[in-house]
């Protein structure tokens, strides 16, 4: 087990929750081992909690050191985040590990200490990929300051720091995983990439340049893997152009531009023969494509455009035959899938960086002041709670079993509870 760099600091008198039912969520715990979850797309079938507040249906609540937007993963009854500790000009870059029963912490483990760190977005933290888990390994990854794998345990088994870039804003894109490779995207300041590492021993595989027009080069998506009519793609947006590859050799199989969108964030998402993209900064769009084209089909592919609140920076979620999503300012939209055709599009409050979560029915989202609107599944706009933990908040959701995990500036929470 990995030592312990510095002092975890639990919050008393906030553990809820009675003993025998902690029992239970430890033999209970269950996987969600990256960004969005198991299905990748933001959907879980756990049966979460419809209310809460800063002391109402939290189980437990820890404060976690430094800062980070990375959201948590889980994995046996643990729960993993990255985080960046200040020390002196420079930072600690490191993963925690808690248990996801009562939030005590399990172990910590310091991957990087870079002596001086690149300026930031002010929305930003140097600590924002979220882990990924498979097996039993743990990867985490922090942009242009390298990446790692560790054990469950927290023992760092490779590390490096070769695919340095110059970011602009820090970094964000989550890696992914195809057989043993794990792939990243690495949009900086310029020459953007897509990289492949070897996930047995850190060494590059293949190294894919992003070519498009856009002027503005730097990106933060996380790409999504998927297979249609046979074919397995990596799909990956950045400035400009979004691009389907192939994930054992990087070569791109096709290709959709966008002109001059860039600071691209939301991960793609799937469904009817479709992905679902939006397009970043300054006119952000929502774009509907059809897949299974080869080569550059801009002009047979692209099914609709939605500009009207658009996304920025929170994923979207599709739900049977409705794509649902949520403008950094505060729009929540729900439309036609196949058609782009809009059923509402309604003011929810506040700013959004979390990605929303579907659940039984219901999307959650939450803001940046900490607040959770959750949302009836429907083509009626209907509010059925609205949740506020009164902390600042930009990561996106975790789950295990029927509970939420909800990590602020400062703190980690388990929000457990009736569903009803």
């Amino acid at each position: 087990m990995a030592s312990l760099p510095y002092s975890f600091r639990p919050v008393k008198a906030l553990f809820l929750l009675p003993f025998l039912l902690v029992s239970t969520l430890v033999a209970r715990a269950e996987s969600w081992p990256e960004f969005r979850g198991p299905g990748r797309e933001g959907h879980t079938a756990a049966k979460l909690p419809l209310t809460w507040s800063p002391t109402n249906n939290v189980a437990w609540k820890i404060e976690v050191p430094g800062k980070g937007w990375s959201s948590p993963v889980v994995v046996n009854g643990r729960i993993i985040v990255t985080t960046a500790v200040k020390e002196g000009s420079g930072y600690s870059l490191q993963a925690l590990a808690f248990n996801a029963a009562d939030g005590k912490p399990a172990w910590s483990t310091v991957v990087f200490s870079p002596s001086s760190m690149a300026a930031i977005h002010g929305k930003n933290s140097h600590a924002s990929p979220t882990p990924l888990i498979e097996g039993d390994r743990v990867y985490v990854h922090f942009g242009h300051q390298g990446t790692a794998a560790l054990t469950l345990d927290g023992k760092l088994l490779w590390k490096t720091t070769e695919h340095s870039y110059k970011p602009v804003h820090g970094n964000g894109g989550s890696p992914v995983i195809f057989g043993d490779n794990l792939i990243f995207s690495a949009d900086g300041d310029s020459k953007p990439a897509i990289i492949a590492l070897d996930k047995n021993t850190g060494k590059t595989v293949w190294k894919q340049a992003r070519v498009a027009d856009a002027k503005r080069k730097f990106s933060f998506a996380t790409p999504l893997i998927i297979t249609n009519a046979g074919r397995v793609e990596l799909i990956s947006p950045g400035s400009g152009m979004v691009g389907g590859l192939d994930p054992r050799t990087g070569k791109e199989l096709w290709r959709v531009n966008y002109g001059e969108g860039y600071s691209v964030i939301p991960r793609p998402i799937v469904g009817h023969g479709m992905v679902f993209i939006g397009t970043g900064y300054d006119s952000p769009k929502v774009l509907g494509i059809r897949l299974g084209g080869t080569g550059d089909v801009t002009a047979t592919h692209l099914a609709w455009t939605i500009s009207r609140s658009a996304p920025h920076t929170p994923s979207m979620v599709l739900v049977g035959e409705e794509l649902y999503f949520v403008s950094d300012a505060g729009v929540a939209s729900c439309v036609d899938a196949k058609t782009g055709a809009v059923h509402w599009q309604e003011r929810v409050g506040g700013g959004y960086s979390s990605s929303l979560l579907h659940a039984g029915g219901r999307i959650y989202a939450q803001n940046e002041a900490g607040l959770t609107t959750v949302l009836a599944v429907g083509k009626e706009f209907k509010v059925l709670a609205k949740n506020d933990l009164e902390e600042r908040s930009l990561a996106s959701f975790g789950v295990v079993d029927d509970s939420l995990l909800i990590r602020t500036d400062a703190h980690l929470f388990r929000i457990t509870g009736a569903s009803k």
